[in-house]
């Protein structure tokens, strides 16, 4: 490449020390270059090949560049939250006032050197055989999460504590709700859909038609060793029965087909987990409701910016014109 570039520094030379010796049109004529590009080349010309470099064409200004405000604005903000990932400091600054696009956030601090994205690594992506939900409440995935060990406690972690984060989030919404538990067991499961369900309906109006879940023992056991356990419902199923919701489990060791619920556990783990530590059970089932209801508040880009809440409100709206029409 350097060679290249030399070759052509070189070539420029030759045509302008060619154009003071004969002239710029005979120039023009044997090195078939445009008069203008000549004139310009003389013009920079100093006596040292550096001087006929390209220039940048890199604009000086910007109709649409940040003011000097917004740029302020935006290394106060990344100072004090050196941790925080680019969508939730955008979700920051947009309360604060800040109107540009996340792009365009992402762009400017790339500029400032203040924010570099590590790699992502693409991976080839498997045909999904699964379909996702198309209206509200036609499939929430289902999961269950260890609460980190390190959020735990000393005092909880000497007596051996554990918890269990239950989590269920709707295909198409997004919207998610949570509930903290000291087990995982079918009795949990049972319990934690009975509250989701009620919880969905109350606060959104969202019947649930279907469950997935993955085949661990707390949901089904189909995956069991025991022939006779094979065939036995869990108490989680049976519940599911009785509340009339259809049932499905992913393939075994296929965490993907319950990407939604899994995509959303690491977002507790970058968010919410962080830098917290839970005192007691109470503790962290309090601290977790004020976490699910900013789950369900926060923009997310497979829904164009929209809140879970925001997109929920916005397809009830469309569909009741759609009614009225």
């Amino acid at each position: 490449m350097g060679n290249n570039i030399t070759q052509k520094l070189k070539y420029k030379e030759s045509v302008v020390k060619f154009s003071y010796k004969y002239g710029v049109t005979k120039a023009s004529i044997k090195f078939c270059e445009c008069r203008r590009t000549i004139y310009r080349w003389r013009k920079r010309y100093d006596g040292s090949i550096e001087s006929l470099k390209d220039k940048s064409r890199k604009p000086h200004y910007h109709p649409n560049q940040h003011t000097e405000e917004e740029i302020k604005m935006i290394k106060n903000y990344k100072n004090n939250n050196k941790d925080t990932g680019l969508v939730v400091l955008w979700i920051k600054l947009r309360e604060a006032g800040y109107r540009r696009t996340v792009q365009g956030l992402y762009h400017v601090l790339q500029r400032l050197g203040i924010y570099n994205k590590a790699p992502s690594k693409k991976k080839e992506r498997e045909a999904c055989e699964w379909v996702v939900g198309t209206y509200p409440g036609e499939k929430v995935q289902v999961d269950v999460k260890y609460v980190p060990k390190k959020c735990m406690s000393p005092e909880l972690q000497k007596m051996g504590e554990k918890y269990y984060q239950y989590t269920g989030i709707d295909e198409f919404t997004r919207i998610r709700y949570i509930w903290y538990t000291n087990e995982h067991s079918t009795y949990m499961s049972s319990e934690f859909v009975k509250r989701m369900v009620k919880y969905f309906r109350e606060q959104y109006d969202i019947e649930i038609k279907t469950i997935q879940t993955d085949n661990g023992f707390e949901f089904t056991n189909r995956l069991s060793w025991q022939a006779f356990l094979k065939n036995k419902k869990t108490l989680f199923e049976k519940t599911l029965e009785e509340l009339k919701i259809d049932y499905k489990v992913i393939k075994p060791h296929t965490p993907k087909q319950n990407g939604r619920v899994e995509r959303s556990h690491r977002k507790d783990q970058e968010r919410f987990y962080y830098n917290k530590v839970f005192c007691s059970l109470e503790d962290l089932r309090n601290r977790g409701a004020d976490w699910r209801k900013e789950y369900n508040n926060f923009p997310m880009r497979p829904l164009g910016w929209l809140s879970p809440k925001e997109f929920l409100r916005r397809y009830k709206s469309q569909e009741e014109s759609v009614i009225t029409i």
